[in-house]
């Protein structure tokens, strides 16, 4: 095959941990051949349940704001859609209109204009720092502004507004908390200390927060950044998001544009730059999380083979001993027949027998092509 069956993922295991949007998220992976693990490291407090988001705005209707910042389209139709079903929809909506109503970007223009508003300004950036500029520089003494929120704080915001003297009032939509259920969180822990997942992308700072948190809380917190510092890479949407785990010595990946789709095109381009590439017995043999592209063609492989090929990979065309290759294996205990077992099922999944030899009483060994000696050290 030329390689083209497949997508760029193809043979990749991507873990997600966005509690919104996620569907969205891991069918653009999907779509490009990615295996999706989905652990949510959040949940989100419906607005018309949360009593700060309605003691917010019981302050806003209150004493009116002279500036209404609006930083995204859910978020400030979740807090239109809470007043009302509070009874207060018509005077948050009153209090608005008499405000200076800054929107972040697009989608919160149309939000806005949506609701019968208009927007005083928007930022070509989309960026909350140019937001921040603009206020600081017309001047906040003395000014009351009221900044919507979404699930999460922004940081340094609130903090220069306050220093510039204004008075702020933050309102919580969708507020995150841990997930009710912490299995699947667990699961995608486990799996990235075990390096099990190829990738794990990040949508929201609070969701990096929360993962390294729960893996604290259970003791695999030093595992796990061994993992995203070495093997695993982190895939955030942007620098804020970015921050738990740059904060932790980790450096992540991140598009140009903030958004999951060039979050997706990163990915695409990253993990197969990663993918070990041999020629092996006249093949061209390209490993990946969980099958390989022997010429193209993806053969899936089960974790067995997959740690034996390791293995083997590690010392192209050397010879592994039967107990090293037993040592690699999870779980097999002290069963050298094991070995011979998981190698019989990974030939099998190659498609290829002759890629790995067998050295009578020795072990085995990739049939690496004399030509690639030098260049992989093989001797």
């Amino acid at each position: 095959m030329d390689g083209q069956q497949h997508g760029p993922l193809s043979g990749f295991t991507i873990g997600v941990t966005a509690a919104r949007r996620a569907a969205e998220l891991g069918e653009l992976l999907r779509r490009r051949g990615g295996a999706v693990l989905h652990a949510p490291a959040l949940r989100i407090v419906p607005p018309a349940d949360d009593t700060e988001l309605r003691a917010a705005t019981e302050d806003v209707i209150a004493r009116a704001p002279d500036v209404v910042v609006a930083t995204t389209a859910v978020g400030l139709r979740g807090w239109l859609e809470a007043a009302a079903g509070w009874g207060r929809g018509e005077e948050l909506l009153d209090r608005l209109h008499g405000a200076e109503l800054l929107a972040r970007g697009p989608k919160v223009r149309g939000a806005v204009r949506a609701a019968g508003l208009v927007e005083a300004w928007s930022p070509a950036s989309e960026s909350m720092a140019d937001v921040l500029e603009r206020l600081l520089g017309e001047g906040v003494e003395g000014r009351r502004i009221a900044v919507q929120l979404h699930g999460e704080p922004l940081p340094g915001f609130a903090e220069a507004l306050r220093a510039g003297g204004a008075d702020v009032v933050p309102v919580p939509v969708h507020r995150w908390m841990p997930p009710a259920d912490l299995g699947p969180l667990d699961r995608l822990i486990d799996a990235t200390v075990a390096r099990a997942v190829d990738a794990v992308t990040f949508t929201s700072a609070p969701a990096a927060a929360s993962l390294l948190a729960r893996a604290e809380h259970r003791g695999r917190l030093a595992d796990l950044l061994d993992a995203l510092h070495h093997d695993v890479p982190a895939a955030c949407v942007g620098p804020v998001t970015a921050l738990p785990l740059q904060a932790r010595g980790i450096d992540t990946l991140q598009p140009d544009r903030f958004r999951m789709g060039p979050l997706v095109d990163v990915l695409c381009a990253e993990l197969p730059a990663r993918a070990r590439t041999l020629p092996v017995a006249g093949r061209r043999v390209e490993i990946r999380g969980h099958a390989v592209l022997v010429d193209g063609d993806l053969r899936p492989v089960p974790p067995a083979g997959m740690a034996l090929l390791h293995a083997l990979t590690r010392r192209p065309g050397w010879v592994v001993s039967r107990g090293e290759l037993l040592r690699a294996l999870p779980g097999a205990g002290r069963d050298e027949h094991a070995v011979e077992t998981a190698m019989a099922r990974l030939r099998t999944a190659l498609g290829a027998p002759k890629l790995i030899h067998t050295v009578v009483k020795r072990g085995y060994r990739l049939a690496l092509d004399p030509s690639a000696d030098t260049k992989y050290g093989t001797g």
